[in-house]
């Protein structure tokens, strides 16, 4: 059986409830308002964690980007200055971790550079996230190594190779989660190639799971009948809202759906040994013929 991981206090993989996760990222436009209502919407649905996206914009914005004009909501300026306005800090920080533990609801970040990790690390987060983006960066994944928390490992844009390098590179030293993904927002279904999650369940002996950026729940829901213990969606008030993560999200409704149909999944799915059940006794009765 492949083997469970804890985050907080949920254990995570084969024989435990499915780890539902709202990806925040960065749908709160910058807006602490918005990332508060996004927290109680995921709250709401029964999600089991929110997640954010932290950078420290300087260093992970590329240089060749940084002066390039963008359109925004609050009007053109450079990539950086952007990277700036839409990125909390701590008194941000502050402020939602108090929320969730208002919520009871749990929190985490993937983090882009390794004054991120160091940022968000005071916080104790029960764990991080590594996005598909870092799978390859050995020096950010050293760093994170160093905070002994579980890693959760985003595995999109990546060959079967690289996720091998870089999951014999973690080895035992923290719990690892392996995320199958597509990193295309919104990803097109026929790009989803969801029995990834069977070959990675059939490859690592880690809890394997599903983050999706597609349009609609049914494919998720789908990559929980193939084995995903752990699956993440991004979150946003409405898909209609600027920015580049918004199309590919669910809004709080959906959310809500989502967790009430894997949780009808799950007790849906048995053990696999064929019984006669007291229900169909009467049945039984009724209509078989005996010999």
């Amino acid at each position: 059986m492949t083997r469970a991981i804890n985050i907080g206090a949920h254990p995570v993989g084969e024989g435990h409830p499915t780890h539902i996760v709202a990806e925040i990222g960065v749908n709160h436009n910058g807006d602490l308002d918005i990332a508060k209502k996004l927290i109680a919407a995921a709250a709401a649905a029964g999600c089991d964690a929110v997640k954010f996206q932290k950078r420290t914009p300087l260093l992970a914005t590329p240089s060749d980007q940084r002066d390039k004009l963008r359109e925004t909501p609050w009007g053109t300026m450079t990539y950086l200055d952007y990277r700036y306005r839409v990125e909390f800090e701590y008194e941000q920080y502050q402020a939602i971790d108090a929320y969730c533990k208002q919520k009871n609801i749990m929190w985490y970040a993937s983090c882009w550079d390794e004054e991120a990790v160091d940022f968000i690390e005071q916080f104790a987060p029960p764990c991080y996230k590594i996005a598909s983006a870092s799978l390859t960066d050995k020096v950010m994944i050293s760093k994170l190594l160093e905070t002994k928390r579980p890693l959760i490992l985003s595995t999109g844009m990546s060959t079967m190779e690289q996720i091998h390098d870089t999951v014999d590179f973690i080895g035992d030293q923290v719990p690892l989660m392996i995320m199958h993904a597509t990193s295309t927002y919104p990803a097109k279904h026929e790009e989803l190639n969801l029995r990834m999650i069977t070959t990675l369940r059939d490859t690592f002996p880690n809890p394997i799971g599903y983050s999706g950026h597609e349009v609609g729940l049914p494919t998720t829901l789908a990559a929980v009948v193939l084995g995903a213990c752990a699956v993440e969606r991004h979150i946003t008030l409405d898909r209609a809202m600027w920015g580049s993560d918004q199309a590919a999200s669910v809004e709080p409704g959906g959310f809500e759906r989502l967790v009430h149909y894997v949780r009808t999944v799950e007790g849906a799915m048995g053990d696999g040994v064929k019984r006669v059940y007291d229900s169909e006794l009467p049945i039984m009765a009724k209509l078989r013929r005996t010999t």
